[in-house]
């Protein structure tokens, strides 16, 4: 079964089960272990040499198992990779500027460092990835990236939103729970419908982010600075919101979820 077809099948599967969300248990489903997702059909050199030759631009390396190679500092910029197996792959340094990572699989992938500027990553599964210091400005991201480490990343203007218009197939937002995105900027960044429970969001740049109907339980934002901050209907049960800078900028305070049970100062 390729990815494409597997694709479907899952998202058959969100369907039949809406109460699952999109993500939610897709790893369930999957054998990472298998060659289809843990093994590469190519050399570093090999996918350097398509990079590098390519007649037509953007080059294609949709549905391409390139799990577990070492493709550090590789400029992939405007590459096609929707689809693409990247488990457990060193990306770090990478330039995937325009990328196209659409439905890629980046489990365990090292992407610190890399920048991901104006990339699409639409129904990504990111988890337990290393992201630090990556830039993913102007992003479309609906991905999941639960489990990873976010810190001192930058989402500036980034839109993480759910297509409120497009959940025929099954609820499709980005899923971020229990990563840690210490330090990191959310400057503008639309994060509406997200689920980012149990997140570190300790010392982050949450200035005008949009966390609108966001599902916060459990998450610290303690020392961020959040003028602007949309917290309209978020869901704030036990979510740390103290020592906050710029605090009284915050954006439908009043009408948030299980506000009695949040912890504040």
């Amino acid at each position: 079964m390729n990815l494409r077809t597997l694709t479907s099948f899952v998202l058959a599967i969100v369907v039949l089960s809406p109460t699952t969300a999109w993500g939610q248990n897709l790893l369930d489903l999957v054998d990472l272990d298998s060659p289809n997702m843990a093994e590469a059909e190519m050399t570093r050199a090999e996918v350097l040499e398509i990079l590098n030759h390519a007649e037509t631009r953007p080059v294609d390396l949709s549905d391409k198992r390139l799990s577990g190679l070492d493709l550090s500092g590789v400029n992939f910029k405007g590459a096609d990779l929707r689809w693409t197996r990247l488990n457990n792959t060193n990306l770090a340094g990478a330039n995937l500027r325009n990328a196209n990572l659409d439905s890629a699989w980046l489990i365990g992938a090292n992407l610190e460092g890399a920048d991901l500027t104006s990339a699409r990553l639409f129904t990504a599964q990111v988890q337990r990835a290393n992201l630090k210091n990556a830039t993913f400005d102007k992003a479309r991201i609906t991905a999941n990236m639960s489990d990873s480490d976010l810190r001192e990343a930058s989402f500036c203007d980034a839109d993480m939103s759910a297509d409120m218009k497009n959940q025929s197939m099954g609820f499709t937002g980005t899923v971020m729970r229990s990563v840690d995105a210490t330090g990191a900027n959310f400057d503008g960044a639309n994060m509406a419908h997200a689920n980012a429970e149990f997140a570190k969001f300790i010392g982050a740049q949450l200035n005008n982010t949009n966390l609108s109907d966001a599902k916060l339980g459990g998450a610290d934002f303690s020392g961020s600075t959040v003028d602007g901050l949309n917290l309209t209907n978020a869901d704030i049960d036990t979510t740390r919101l103290i020592q906050l800078k710029g605090k009284s900028g915050i954006i439908g305070m009043d009408k948030t979820r299980n506000s009695a049970r949040a912890i504040t100062d």
